[in-house]
This record gives C-alpha cells, structure tokens and sequence, in this order.
C-alpha cells in the first residue's frame, strides 16, 4: 500500500470513529505509519484530506448503488435501490461500530457557509435527484409532484439514517425503505 493510502485509511478510519476535529495530524501519521513530510507531500493540508475523505464516502455510496442498480429494472425499483444501498453502507463493518452517515458526521463539525458542508449538500442534493429522475419516470405523477415526493422520501432517508447511526442498528432504514415500497405501490 502507498504512503497516500495508509494516510488515508487511516484518516478515513479516525475520521469516522472520532470525528474530524478530534482527529489530529499526528494521530493520522501515527496510525498510517508514515512521516510528517509523507502527508504533506500527498495532502497540502487537513482540509484536503477532509474533502477527500468526504468524496470517498461518498463514493463508497455510489458503488454499493450502483451495484443495486443492476438489479432494479423499474423506477420504483431503483428509488429502493437508494435505501438498499445505505442498509449496505449501515452494515459494513466498521472498526467502532456503525456511527451514523460519515457525510452527515461531517458535516456537523463545520460552519454552514463552509466548504465541507456544501461538499456534503451537493452530495446529498445528488442522492435526492436519483430519486427525483426515477419519480419523473411513472406516469403517475406530475415533475412538480415529483419534486416534493423527492424531497420526503430524502427526509426519510437521512432521517432513518440519523436514528439508525444513533441506535448503532441499520433496522431503521429497512423501516423507512418499506413506507416508501408502501407509497410507491399507492403511486
């Protein structure tokens, strides 16, 4: 494994299990096992290595839904799919225990006007338009409608995935992946 790789693993490691700001650059040096000059030849500062530990995530995300993706075949399916996904991302194994959405994590550690929480709502923005688009595709529903059923079904989402970080138990977004299987069917 690359120098870059050990300081991000265990960045990405600390990151999630003790938050960012309690996670020093020592401590990732530390754990990586590399010299202070090897972090900063790959990262110019811990901001860098915070955005990309959150496209990392994010990303981590967007493989486990695509791989959902290649099963659904209808709209209905592929907005399951999105849930599917974060019950796959609430039951990997992490080191500590599940937490939470490491996005979300994040983002409540910095200023609402800063970097990081905007990288954190485009993601989040992203997620909601998959199902936003899958909506627009049944018949059944206006764009306009589509737009607000989006945005519940998001509230649903982060909501589940919240409690579920909470209560270290991925069964709540199970619970909210099957009201909205209920909603879609009444579509």
């Amino acid at each position: 494994m690359s120098a870059k790789e050990k300081i991000r693993e265990a960045a990405h490691t600390l990151f999630y299990n003790h938050g960012i700001h309690a996670t020093g650059i020592d401590s990732i040096i530390k754990r990586a096992g590399v010299a202070k000059q090897s972090f900063y030849n790959h990262f110019v500062s811990k901001q860098c290595l915070v955005l990309d530990y959150l496209a990392l995530r994010h990303q981590q995300w967007l493989d486990l839904y695509a791989r959902r993706l290649e099963q659904a075949k209808t709209p209905q399916e592929r907005i399951l799919a999105v849930y599917d996904a974060y019950q796959d991302h609430a039951e990997k194994k992490y080191e500590n225990g599940f937490r939470g959405c490491g996005l979300l994590n994040a983002a409540a550690e910095f200023p609402v006007d800063s970097l990081e929480r905007r990288c954190v709502a485009e993601q989040k923005a992203q997620i909601q338009q998959f199902i936003e688009s899958a909506l627009c595709e049944l018949s059944s529903i206006e764009s306009q409608n589509a737009a607000l059923l989006a945005q519940e079904f998001a509230f649903l989402l982060e909501g589940s995935i919240s409690l579920a970080g909470l209560s270290g138990h991925s069964a709540l977004i199970e619970l909210a992946r099957h009201s909205v299987a209920q909603r879609l069917v009444a579509l």
